[in-house]
Order: C-alpha cells, then structure tokens, then sequence
C-alpha cells in the first residue's frame, strides 16, 4: 500500500515521440527552451509504454518558474484528459510532513531524537524481539527500528476487499506486534510503514492534539500549501480537479477505479493529498529551512545505506537522496497507495520536480521508467 520502491536512473526509450502529442494535455504554464518537448515525451512513454492511465508532471527551475504539464486521460471510461497539477494521494510523501512535525517538537524540546520511545509511550511496543525501552525516535524515523510490517498483515488478502475499511492507529499497530522484530533495532535499514504509525502516536502523545491537526497547522499552513491536506476521519474523497486512480489485485484482471478508498489504512505513514506543484513547494521550503531549525535539518539530511530502495539512495529522517545522471544530489520521498504513484525531489540549487501517475507501477520496467522521467526533469535546463 505504502511502499519504498527502487530508484533506477537510466536513460529511457523515445519510441514514443510520434504519437505523444496525441495524449498530452496543455501546460499550464508555457515552459522555455528544451523542457517542454522532453517533459512531453516523457510522460508520454509514461502513458502509451507503461500503461499508466494519467500521468503528470510539475518542473520547477531555480529562479521559481513552474511549468505543468499532463498526459493521458483522467477517466477511463469517458476520456476525459487529465489534469495538469491536479490533486493525488501522496502515499509515503505524508512521512516527510510527519517527521517534519517530530523534528520542529525535536527543536523545542519535547522529544529528544536518541530517547527511547519507552520514554514518551511507555509499554506501547512489546512482542517477539520487540521492545520499547531499546528503540530510539531517530530509529523509527530512520527505519532502522527492526520493527515489523503491518501492511504484511493489512494486505494479506490484496487490497480491494478492504478499499473502504476504517482503521484506527491502534488496529494498525496491533497488526504489526503479532509479528517478530524483523531484526535488532539499529543493527540494519528496513524500509517499514509501522515505524511512522508510531511515529505518529508519538506526536499525539506529546502535543496532546491529533497528529493531523499538528501537521496541519506546523507545516501545510505556515507554508501556505493551498492544495495539501490530512484527510479528515471517513472522508473517502480526492478533491477536483483529479485524475482517477486505477489498481488492481490480480494483474490479470481489469483495473477498478479506486479513487474513493479510505485513507486510515495509512494515517501518517502515507494518508494525505496534495498536488505535484504543492510538493515541490513544500520540499522547496524544507530544503531552504522554512520548516525546521539548522540542526533539526542537518539532522534530517545525515543518511545512512538504503539497500532495496535503490542504488546510489540514502535515507536520512523522513527525507531521500538520489544522486542525479547530470551530476549532484536531490532531496526528496516519493510515494506510493493504491491508485497512485509519485515520484518527487529537489536539489541543492533549487531545481524541484514531482511525477505524479495514476495506478501503482507493475513491473521493475515502469518503475525504472518514473525514475527516468524525476532524473529528466531535474536535469533538463529551462
């Protein structure tokens, strides 16, 4: 459901080029020099190669310039075109506002990063090689915590006979504790969403006040994000303008709109909305330390090996880093839920793109293909 996904950068096929004009929707924004026709094309291999039924893209230059861009339809059934920057499910992007959150109370003097969480949950984690008293707050934002996999358990049976299931917190990490330890905590990195559940307990523990509600009013509003939100409790909906998600369990079956889903199975491992251009904006205003004090975003960016999230990727507290074909480093997460596929990040001097698709990639071809498109428009000069 929410998941780390490979980060491969190669070059991609162009065999789209004759027919790409055909699906590609109109730009917001005009874009300058080579970036228009590459960011076209791309999303257009997105569409016609890969089978993504909606594909966008949102490209920002280092001096703020944002271009918009959309491919393929945002129905399938009537064709309608897709929207450029329009809203999706962020999926495992929520993890970034969530340690944000975690990092500005770091930066009070609420939490401290190195504190076991025993000390502000006590008795919370306990099962098979699970223990609270030995793992830290940097471990679960880091996933080096060795705690186990709750979607293992909430997937167990796919994800479409539980598309409208409410869950609370509590039933999430309830799954996750039937499980073993995956390994000692700090002992290796595992990319693991039960981390930023309790992530999120934290942050209510502390505060007093729904998770929701801090990373609401600590980031999504400080920064002024018009298009970003932690959904409400049973509000199964994306706003509009949209493409509609797609998924299926069984890959041998038709794809079933999932648009409406409810969104609790992730909370603050992955439950909010937002557009490309709002996380550009956001990942933007991190980087540029609008969110957090000096410390607290050194502390974010110090990464450790990420084996399985895909070469040349580091994880640091809620934040990635991928290494760029044209050279340097860019910050970003990316996410992943059913009916949806983001692949995002900034760089040093201000460059930002997300490519935002509208079912979850397949095959390790498509998944390589996202990642090509990111690398793309990061290194194509305005």
């Amino acid at each position: 459901m929410i998941t780390s996904r490979s980060r491969r950068w190669t070059g991609a096929s162009v065999l789209a080029l004759a027919v790409a004009g055909t699906v590609l929707a109109a730009p917001a924004a005009q874009a300058a020099s080579g970036l228009d026709p590459i960011v076209r094309l791309t999303l257009g291999e997105l569409v016609i190669k890969d089978g993504f039924p909606a594909a966008q893209a949102s490209v920002r230059d280092r001096d703020g310039r944002t271009n918009d861009f959309a491919a393929g339809v945002a129905d399938l059934k009537t064709g309608k075109k897709a929207p450029a920057d329009g809203y999706v499910r962020i999926g495992s992007n929520t993890k970034t506002f969530t340690s944000v959150t975690v990092l500005q109370l770091v930066g009070e003097g609420k939490i401290k990063l190195d504190e076991p969480v025993e000390t502000y949950l006590p008795g919370l984690l306990r099962g098979q090689g699970i223990d609270g008293r030995r793992i830290t707050v940097r471990q679960l934002l880091q996933h080096t915590s060795g705690l186990p996999e709750y979607t293992d358990v909430l997937l167990g049976k796919g994800f479409l006979p539980i598309q409208h299931t409410s869950y609370k917190p509590g039933d999430l990490l309830n799954m996750a504790l039937k499980k073993k330890a995956q390994f000692a905590p700090g002992a290796k990195w595992q990319y693991t969403n039960t981390n930023y559940i309790v992530v999120g307990l934290l942050i209510e523990k502390v505060t007093g006040h729904p998770a929701a509600e801090e990373i609401t009013n600590r980031t999504i509003n400080r920064i002024g994000l018009r298009h970003t939100s932690f959904p409400k409790a049973g509000d199964e909906s994306v706003p509009n303008p949209h493409a509609n998600g797609y998924h299926r369990d069984d890959p041998a079956k038709p794809m079933t709109d999932v648009t409406t889903l409810n969104p609790s199975q992730a909370w603050t491992a992955g439950q909010m909305i937002s557009t490309p251009g709002d996380l550009n904006r956001f990942f933007t205003a991190l980087l540029d330390g609008k969110l957090l004090k000096p410390q607290q975003l050194k502390q974010m960016r110090t990464t450790v090996d990420a084996p399985g999230f895909g070469p040349g990727s580091r994880y640091g507290l809620g934040l990635s880093s991928i290494k760029l074909t044209c050279g340097g480093t860019a910050w970003g997460h990316s996410g992943s839920i059913p009916g949806y596929n983001t692949v995002n990040a900034v760089t040093e001097d201000g460059r930002a793109a997300a490519i935002a698709v509208s079912t979850l990639p397949t095959t390790p071809a498509a998944v390589e293909h996202l990642q090509t498109a990111l690398d793309r428009a990061l290194c194509t000069r305005f």
